[in-house]
């Protein structure tokens, strides 16, 4: 099952002159928010799920230079927001951990439509993101050049595992075996192999449009995924 991040909301569902007649802050409804999450994550393990993944494209802006600066002309510290994005999705997760289930955190870059939200680096994030959320694994885009270098996964603790979405889901070129046994090869250097997997960046669709990419490509997409994973991880 996934789950939103509470803090994904944040950036899009708070009405100066409206919110605030009944949350008088932004804190005050990510609090409202957690509850939520928390409440809901909950119940799927009483339910029995074994696998909850927050998703969160909240974390996008916080990489991007450019978006970086529109929130200091807004009036928003980025880093500041991104510790309390990282605290409010830990807060959701904390102390649920439990044998038999897996928790884990999608970093989304945006996807809509095969389009993109922002684009940068790990960086500005890693360290507080990678160490703080008590998760076993995070699947991170990294389909293109927008995304940087695999070198902020020497943040990654050593319990943790990374999914490595290198076959992007927005374009119906296929990607080389060649090329993504390369690149694992490069992440390896941050995160030992036995920690590490592969998948696509992100989901074929976003929104009931899809992305443009028909059935047929995203099969074949799907089909280097496992070819490359068994060669790779044998």
């Amino acid at each position: 099952m996934t789950m939103p991040s509470p803090s994904v909301f944040m950036h899009i569902g708070y009405k100066p002159g409206l919110t605030d007649r009944f949350y008088p802050t932004r804190d005050d409804l990510l609090d409202a928010l957690v509850d939520i999450i928390r409440g809901e994550i909950v119940a799927l393990i009483d339910e029995g799920v074994t696998y909850i993944q927050l998703d969160a494209p909240q974390y996008a802006p916080y990489m991007d230079s450019g978006l970086r600066e529109d929130m200091r002309r807004r009036g928003i510290g980025p880093d500041q927001a991104a510790r309390e994005a990282v605290e409010a999705d830990r807060r959701c997760l904390e102390g649920l951990a439990r044998d038999g289930l897996t928790l884990a955190m999608h970093v989304c870059r945006g996807n809509s439509r095969s389009r993109w939200l922002a684009e940068g680096g790990y960086d500005p994030i890693a360290e507080e993101l990678f160490q703080k959320l008590p998760v076993d694994r995070f699947l991170l885009e990294y389909d293109s050049d927008r995304a940087g270098t695999f070198e902020p996964l020497r943040f990654v603790p050593s319990e943790k595992a990374v999914v490595l979405g290198l076959v992007t889901t927005k374009e119906q070129a296929l990607e080389s075996e060649d090329q993504l046994r390369r690149r694992i090869d490069q992440a390896s250097r941050y995160v030992p192999l036995e920690r590490l997997a592969l998948s696509p960046q992100c989901g074929f669709a976003s929104v009931a449009s899809g992305n443009a990419i028909s059935p047929d490509d995203q099969r074949r997409k799907l089909e280097l995924v496992v070819e490359t994973a068994r060669k790779v991880w044998r």
